[in-house]
């Protein structure tokens, strides 16, 4: 018998353990005469419920944190490195031009997601987390030996951050495989992995660049990412088999949803400001007269901060609505950003970076809730991917942006006057969003 082609990648290619699930309907099967053997071409699930629970699914949240830890968490230590970069590596580059270096770590975090998205939902993933971890950790390395800005860009910026993205995406994709009712509360765990990060990082570098010097402060992060995106290839796995949902890798009907369209948007403008502070608090903080040897550790106290935000913020959205929860604390985190620029002693810096810290850790702890609720769980990698590909061009310019304003103005001032407007008005769209969801102005959602 002749067999019949299909433009899914066969099923019998994927890793096997990806496939074995429980309460599946396999259909459409071709029989192999010579061999005997069925080989299905098209899989579909069930209303399989998640388990909510048991040892398999919070490995899968072990392994979700960190994997944060070591993308995200990495990341959100660029502020040590801007401080570290503008004052000895680089005295004779812009701030501009090397928030440039950060700013496309953080967009690339999100900008693969299109591609690793849809790979996930065909049923790709422990390949290619294997691949971008090596490429990862091959990057970081590298750093050791950057001595010119275009090679702190190639491997900081453009390598590590492509790597991240392809390991971050389906990292977040793959809860929805194991939670539903404590989604949310799951999803504010593994976030805690990026605040970890976010934490332990900075500390470690300036504890470490001035006893042993750049390179070997960098292979001993190296080492440790090792360790960590270990556990994260070893915990993480699939539970639902792959679905074919038409659409390829861009699903232009979801956007015929009013609620999801302006959420992407939602997300997109949040990030033209949420990452100045934790980029700018630390050169900010030494403009004013705070010590150099103090201030890289307002990044480490906000991201240490952060992790309280995210269990909070994820504990309470499963009660109450994710967006209900993202909205309050998004507001305060965007005040706070209207605020920083005013601060000018130490102990002021550090309730700006508490604050700001554990209000814009829930609104990231549970960025992903309303797109998880927003469709099917069989196009949850694809919808996610669209998401972050889009927010990513917000990740891209906001920080060079603010660099501009304090480049043109030499203060921090209108800075944080436009990041915290950019925030505000992602407050407001939020409002839209869930309006737009109950039809009423309260609800859970």
């Amino acid at each position: 018998m002749e067999s019949k082609t299909s433009d899914e990648p066969r099923v019998d290619d994927r890793d096997a353990d990806e496939l074995t699930v429980q309460n599946v309907q396999v259909v459409d099967y071709l029989a192999k005469e010579k061999e005997g053997i069925q080989s299905p071409i098209t899989i579909m699930r069930t209303d399989d419920e998640p388990p909510d629970g048991g040892t398999k699914a919070w490995l899968i949240v072990l392994g979700s944190l960190t994997m944060n830890f070591s993308t995200f968490g990495f990341i959100n230590a660029w502020g040590t490195f801007q401080a570290y970069y503008e004052q000895t590596l680089l005295p004779g580059t812009s701030p501009s031009a090397i928030a440039w270096i950060g700013s496309i770590q953080y967009s690339l975090v999100f900008l693969p997601g299109l591609v690793s998205g849809r790979l996930f939902d065909l049923g790709y993933f422990r390949i290619p987390l294997l691949v971008a971890s090596l490429i990862h950790l091959a990057a970081t390395f590298l750093i050791a030996e950057c001595k010119e800005y275009w090679q702190f860009l190639l491997c900081q910026g453009i390598a590590l951050g492509l790597a991240s993205g392809a390991m971050f995406g389906p990292t977040q994709g793959i809860i929805a495989h194991w939670f539903k009712k404590r989604r949310q509360t799951a999803l504010g765990i593994t976030a805690v992995g990026s605040s970890i990060g976010g934490t332990v990082f900075p500390i470690v570098f300036r504890n470490l660049v001035g006893k042993i010097g750049f390179p070997w402060t960098i292979r001993v992060i190296g080492f440790i990412l090792f360790f960590t995106i270990g556990i994260a290839n070893m915990c993480l796995r699939r539970r639902l088999p792959p679905v074919n949902i038409s659409g390829g890798l861009f699903n232009w009907k979801a956007f015929k949803s009013a609620p999801f369209t302006i959420y992407v948007f939602t997300c997109f403008v949040a990030f033209l400001g949420l990452y100045t502070v934790l980029t700018y608090i630390d050169i900010s903080a030494v403009s004013v007269g705070i010590s150099p040897d103090f201030a890289p550790y307002l990044v480490s106290i906000a991201n240490a901060s952060s992790a309280l935000g995210r269990l909070l913020g994820g504990f309470l959205a499963d009660r109450v609505g994710g967006i209900n929860i993202m909205v309050p604390f998004t507001m305060v985190a965007g005040i706070m950003t209207y605020v920083w620029p005013f601060a000018h002693s130490q102990s002021s810096y550090i309730i700006v970076a508490i604050i700001y810290g554990l209000t814009s850790g829930v609104y990231v702890s549970l960025l992903i809730a309303p797109i998880l609720a927003l469709g099917e769980t069989g196009d949850v990698g694809r919808r996610v991917g669209m998401t972050m590909t889009i927010q990513a061009f917000g990740a891209l310019a906001g920080p060079p942006i603010s660099g501009a304003i304090n480049g043109a103005t030499h203060g921090f001032t209108a800075v944080g006057i436009y990041a915290g407007t950019m925030i505000m008005f992602s407050v407001a769209l939020m409002l839209t969003v869930r309006y737009l969801v109950l039809r009423r102005l309260w609800g859970k959602f």
